[in-house]
């Protein structure tokens, strides 16, 4: 049963909230006499001192979590990710732990509804804070494309340069993507390549510099016409007087050297895209402008729109609204980004996004074991990640649900993943559209994120069931205790894989855990460790039904699917929300930023789910279009 913005106290619980507590939390909200018993002090404080602060005191914290310090209440504004964590783990009964003395069902009901009336104090109106975001590099994906739109030619140089690092799931934030001393030399040198290239290849040549001097007189202009140009394009913005002349001054310096044209401008293309102005991409603050919050220019708005939506510079269109001022109104916000997904160049967010949100980078570092499973090959691997892929795309472009990442009825398969579904009558490596069987629904039976959650020789309903908490319902599990031992792989003398984890979690304090993890992952055990269908395991038969906290049963990926569908899609849309707005802005989200991701689920309810409504209500929100300085800047 799930419960939300009820009266003015914002009560939520979990699907999995016993019925009796959901009727309780109605009535202490509904009576006034039970008002003051969601008092912060008079029943959060109590808890914390008889459940919590031992293990959770200033001295010695377990988890970095502290919570003696709070009396008077629980300080939101600046801490409403630690609440927000604490409600989730007391409603999924996984705190206290198991082996602790446990609070009554009256303690859990107060407690719940002190912290969630808490929570609902946040105040999304009171002084904005839209984030600072670090100055962001270019990473490779981001490299390559603007090189390609740049120039016009796709030459792939950052392929050898070093790994970016992740940084909130993500290698675009701007916190983590360092240059090491190998990088300056990586950009030196493909700065070369591609002046050569250029310079070789007639199209591009043309591309870069289209002015043609008429007469000697006219000459030197018509170069500086030319630089100017392809440096504003390279910086995604105007140059300044002064950035202007040092251009001119390496012109001027290679011609009194007696350099060929070809030279001169080689030398200025290299200086241009080895100049941090492209290698990053800068928001500097207006001249003379004051701390605080401050609108983005129409030229730093179109790059975050390029640079979020197709990894890559901004087109010529973004570059003529950014001119014209016309970018920063909303609307037009709005339909630039709805014209982007639309491009090819959208690819982009099912390459750099959903691959790193559904972790789609990794399928191609798994091998299964040969011998449980000899008809795996590389052309079978390939097609699992393509399917996953061009079901995202289709996504953005028919603009569908995502709620369809959940339960959709159909998916992408040429014939060799027709084959291994065991889908009739699909002929060639050309991928099709079809419907699915009964027993899959949504992405979370692809066979990608099958094998992503499984272990070489066997499945794991413990790593499929928290990557659905991590990446899909934004409930991470807290880390295992760390003398629990590893499950014993392929020993069927002790019994089914079932069997063998209900021993496993015999220990109290790894039960509370378990207990969701273990059901979502188990709801998944009709399919095997490359995610094609089974009936039996062994010599055993599968059993893939489960019970969630709170009494919720299900039998099969289908069953699971529609609950989680039904009751827990507003998670699902939170979860989305905030890996997008991460992505979008290039850094982890604070507590402010709560506020943006609300907006975003209120777009998305009010536009039936519709994968564009969340991509406008992202790139219209404060953080996406203000910043915020300081004068150290």
């Amino acid at each position: 049963m799930t419960i939300s913005n009820i009266g003015n106290r914002g009560l939520r619980f979990a699907f999995w909230a016993p019925a009796g507590w959901a009727f309780c939390a109605i009535l202490m909200v509904a009576n006034p006499l039970f008002a003051a018993e969601t008092d912060f002090a008079k029943n959060v404080v109590p808890f914390l001192t008889t459940h919590c602060v031992a293990c959770h005191g200033s001295d010695d914290a377990e988890g970095g979590i502290v919570l003696d310090h709070y009396s008077e209440s629980a300080n939101v504004q600046k801490d409403y990710e630690r609440w927000e964590k604490v409600l989730r783990l007391i409603n999924a009964h996984q705190m206290p732990p198991a082996d602790e003395t446990q609070p009554t069902s009256d303690e859990l009901v107060a407690v719940s509804a002190a912290i969630d009336a808490e929570l609902a104090k946040f105040d999304c109106s009171a002084e904005r804070h839209p984030g600072r975001v670090t100055i962001q590099r270019l990473n490779r994906a981001e490299y390559n494309n603007t090189v390609r739109d740049l120039v016009g030619l796709d030459l792939g140089l950052s392929d050898d340069f070093p790994s970016d690092d992740v940084g909130n799931g993500f290698d675009n934030i701007g916190d983590v993507l360092t240059i090491p001393p190998i990088l300056l030399e990586k950009y030196l040198a493909a700065a070369t390549v591609i002046a050569d290239r250029v310079y070789d290849d007639q199209d591009a040549r043309q591309r870069i510099f289209p002015h043609k001097s008429q007469s000697e007189d006219d000459r030197i202009e018509t170069a500086r016409l030319n630089v100017d140009e392809f440096a504003q394009r390279a910086f995604r913005r105007p140059l300044s007087g002064d950035e202007q002349e040092r251009l001119f001054g390496i012109m001027r310096f290679a011609w009194q050297r007696d350099a060929s044209e070809a030279d001169i401008f080689k030398t200025v293309i290299t200086a241009i895209l080895s100049s941090p102005h492209f290698l990053f991409r800068v928001e500097e603050a207006p001249p003379g402008s004051e701390d605080g919050i401050q609108p983005l220019t129409g030229y730093q708005l179109a790059s975050r729109l390029s640079y979020f939506l197709w990894s890559s510079m901004p087109d010529d269109r973004l570059f003529e609204l950014a001119a014209s001022g016309e970018l920063t109104r909303p609307e037009v916000l709005r339909s630039e980004a709805r014209r982007m997904l639309a491009d090819p160049k959208s690819a982009a967010i099912v390459d750099n996004f959903a691959g790193q949100w559904l972790q789609l980078r990794d399928v191609s570092r798994l091998m299964p074991d040969p011998t449980k499973f000899p008809d795996f090959d590389g052309e079978l691997r390939s097609a699992m990640r393509r399917e996953t892929e061009m079901f995202f795309a289709e996504m953005i472009r028919e603009d569908r649900s995502v709620l369809e990442f959940l339960d959709a009825d159909f998916t992408y398969v040429n014939q060799r993943l027709a084959r291994h579904y065991g889908i009739p009558e699909v002929i060639g490596d050309d991928f099709r559209k079809v419907p699915l069987a009964e027993g899959r629904r949504g992405v979370l039976t692809h066979a990608s994120i099958l094998m992503l959650t499984s272990n070489p020789t066997r499945t794991s309903p413990v790593k499929r069931g928290k990557w659905i908490l991590d990446n899909f319902l934004a409930e991470p599990p807290p880390p295992p205790p760390p003398d629990v031992p590893e499950l014993e792989e392929g020993n069927e003398t002790l019994g089914s894989l079932r069997e063998q984890m209900e021993q496993h979690r015999s220990n109290e304090s790894c039960a509370a855990c378990h207990r969701t993890m273990d059901a979502l992952g188990f709801g998944l055990e009709n399919f095997d460790a490359i995610g094609a269908w089974r009936d039996t395991d062994g010599k055993f038969t599968v059993d893939a039904s489960g019970e969630l906290p709170g009494g919720r049963k299900f039998n099969g990926a289908s069953d699971l699917m529609q609950i989680l569908v039904s009751e827990k899609k507003d998670r699902f849309c939170q979860c989305l929300a905030e890996k997008m707005l991460t992505y979008a802005l290039g850094r982890g989200l604070g507590s402010y930023d709560r506020c943006t991701v609300k907006e975003c689920l209120s777009e998305l309810h009010e536009n039936e789910y519709r994968f564009s409504s969340l991509v406008t209500a992202i790139v219209t929100s404060d953080p996406f279009t203000l910043r915020e300085t300081k004068r150290d800047e």
